[in-house]
């Protein structure tokens, strides 16, 4: 696990150069995407490269890591995906592809054939979930419906996305069997949740701790969130 401590803007542009690279070298790649604040600027940015064609997503395929159950079509992660990447560059719209609720874990099945992932963006919780697998998710999980905790639902009150109870989340086995990982880190409130991530055990009270165990894994992290380190 690698350490990067910049503003959040020079962590975009870092990361951005990741997907290109990785887009330039296998254009066919499999993305996983987390929908969350943190990552909008970095999509953004993404989407400006694309429109100006530094890089394309058009034999690339993107998997949503997570999504609500029930709720307002507007606050669903495949809406905030659409609106903040997914309309502003070239990818087909058959190779977006989001958990369905009926049978969650063929989605793990639909990664497996699409050759698994190859680079996974991830957020981390305040309470250090990963996708939305939650403290005292099994490594061994697999993508599966989630009930969301007091702790993640307080996060995001106030805000404008307003979360249900339960959602869908790619498992921590499906995430950490990314060849590649990154993830994204910025603000106070997340100071304490990076600490253990970085530090702490790998077992499933810091779901984001078994991060320590792939071999390609970067915590990009602004100044606040590595106050701790």
């Amino acid at each position: 696990m690698k350490t990067l401590i910049k503003e959040l803007a020079e962590l975009e542009e870092i990361c951005a150069a990741q997907v290109k690279k990785l887009l330039k070298e296998k254009p066919g790649a499999v993305l996983a995407l987390t929908a969350g604040r943190t990552t909008e600027g970095l999509y953004a940015l993404l989407s400006r490269m694309c429109r100006s064609g530094e890089l394309s997503f058009k034999e690339a395929k993107i998997f949503a890591v997570t999504e609500y159950l029930g709720g307002e079509e507007a606050d669903s992660c495949r809406s905030i995906l659409k609106r903040q990447l997914i309309d502003n560059i070239d990818l087909p719209e058959e190779n977006f592809f989001v958990p369905e609720e009926n049978e969650p874990e063929k989605y793990d099945s639909l990664i497996d054939a699409a050759g698994g992932i190859d680079l996974s963006i991830l957020g981390i919780g305040v309470n250090g979930h990963i996708g939305y697998n939650e403290p005292a998710t099994p490594f061994d999980s697999h993508t599966h419906i989630q009930k969301l905790t007091d702790a993640t639902l307080r996060q995001y009150q106030g805000g404008e996305r307003r979360l249900t109870e339960y959602a869908l989340t790619m498992g921590v086995k499906t995430l950490v069997s990314s060849r590649n990982i990154l993830l994204l880190a910025a603000g106070r409130e997340k100071a304490d949740a990076v600490f253990k991530m970085i530090y702490g055990r790998t077992d499933s009270y810091i779901p984001a701790a078994f991060l320590q165990i792939p071999l390609e894994v970067t915590v990009c992290v602004d100044p606040a969130a590595a106050a701790k380190l």
